[in-house]
């Protein structure tokens, strides 16, 4: 990854979070960026403006200094290849999303024509609030890409979304709008992701754990890369990513005729979906009720997707995720053999930052030579830029068949 003579002009602001904006500046930096940091008034009570000033080898703008005579404010966004805000707190994309420009910051993103990356920090309830919500969807209709939030412990001492995204995946979004691979052109990716839901009753179903932030990562990086992608969801509270058509189903027998529908079009197909091995064989039609007496649920086993994309699998690549408790390489590599896949992902989901509905994970890529890829813990949308590495190298080896 390379973002050698890319200008960036960086945004910070006044959230805790401001210091590691610093251990932005620095891998932006060794990655071959210039970066010129402009702070709200707010942030430099959290970080010195000559700490930023140091580490970009550029005086840093304020507010005082967008009464310069010259407008370096305005020269700055204009020779910028990218505006980056990182962290950007509730109050600052509020005045974004609603057009204010009371302070320079504001002023400097109505005045960028360039592509704007914004990177959320702040408080869990704040994050969820509805008008939070709302204005990040409002500025991803205007282009706006966001990254992150990540879920973890929060200064307040709450655990939830709000968390800066990690350093590496802010400099990975960057990179991919700036230096886009493009290495998937061509392609018609499928992915599948998230948990079905199998209704017992109206009111009650079984389900997963899964979250869909493993199946959402690879589907916008797909799209980034040159793909036409196709994401096929259950149920999840994450926003589809920008440039991707998304297909919501909920059962697994739904899940099974959206893919099936559009299986034709794909070219690589991946199945990071945690699809529900069973449904109930008769949901009842009005709510149970509670009785004293033992109750037996009678169970029907749902169809293998995977298996049937194997099956007819053609001239595609198709990828398979393998989500154990124990016994991992090896009940993957079964899982490969029987599903006639290219690829399988496994991961242990008892192992710390790699479960369900986390940001991270920790996984083996596996391949029917006997290959064994071990990555360590990283982000799942950098597990997802790796995957679709391998998947790459796929393609151009049948190329040359």
């Amino acid at each position: 990854m390379t973002l050698q003579g890319k200008k960036i002009l960086l945004g910070v602001t006044g959230s805790i979070a401001a210091y590691k904006a610093a251990e932005l500046v620095r891998e932006l930096t060794k990655a071959g960026a210039s970066v010129r940091v402009v702070m709200t008034e707010s942030a430099q009570r959290f970080v010195a403006p000559l700490t930023f000033a140091t580490l970009s080898r550029q005086a840093v703008l304020t507010d005082q200094s967008a009464w310069d005579a010259r407008m370096p404010h305005l020269t700055a966004v204009h020779e910028a290849d990218l505006l980056l805000v990182a962290p950007a707190t509730a109050g600052r994309i509020a005045k974004f999303a609603h057009g204010l420009a009371d302070d320079l910051l504001s002023t400097l993103f109505l005045a960028c024509t360039r592509p704007v990356v914004l990177a959320p920090a702040m408080d869990a309830d704040m994050y969820r609030h509805p008008a939070v919500q709302e204005n990040l969807a409002h500025l991803r209709t205007w282009g706006a890409r966001i990254v992150g939030p990540a879920t973890g412990e929060l200064a307040s001492g709450v655990w939830g979304p709000g968390r800066l995204a990690e350093i590496g995946e802010i400099v990975e979004t960057v990179a991919a709008l700036l230096c886009p691979q493009r290495d998937l052109n061509g392609e018609v990716v499928l992915v599948t992701a998230g948990p079905t839901r199998e209704p017992l009753d109206p009111v009650r179903y079984l389900s997963t754990r899964a979250s869909g932030r493993m199946g959402y990562a690879l589907a916008e990086e797909a799209a980034l890369r040159g793909a036409r992608t196709i994401l096929v969801s259950g149920p999840s509270a994450l926003t589809p990513p920008d440039g991707v058509e998304c297909i919501e189903v909920e059962t697994a027998l739904q899940m099974r005729a959206a893919v099936l529908d559009r299986l034709a079009e794909a070219t690589v197909v991946i199945k990071a979906a945690a699809v529900s091995d069973y449904r109930p064989a008769h949901p009842a039609e009005s709510k149970l009720t509670k009785c004293n007496a033992p109750m037996m649920l009678e169970l029907a086993p749902n169809p293998d997707i995977l298996h049937e994309i194997g099956a007819q699998k053609g001239g595609r690549i198709v990828v398979g995720f393998a989500a154990e408790t124990g016994e991992l390489a090896q009940r993957a590599r079964h899982k490969l053999a029987a599903k006639h896949l290219d690829l399988i992902v496994a991961n242990d989901v008892t192992q710390e930052g790699s479960g369900f509905a986390g940001e991270t994970n920790r996984v083996i890529i596996l391949d029917p030579d006997g290959g064994a890829e071990e990555l360590p813990l990283l982000s799942k949308r950098l597990v997802a830029r790796r995957i679709l590495d391998r998947v790459v190298g796929l393609r151009h080896q049948k190329k040359r068949v």
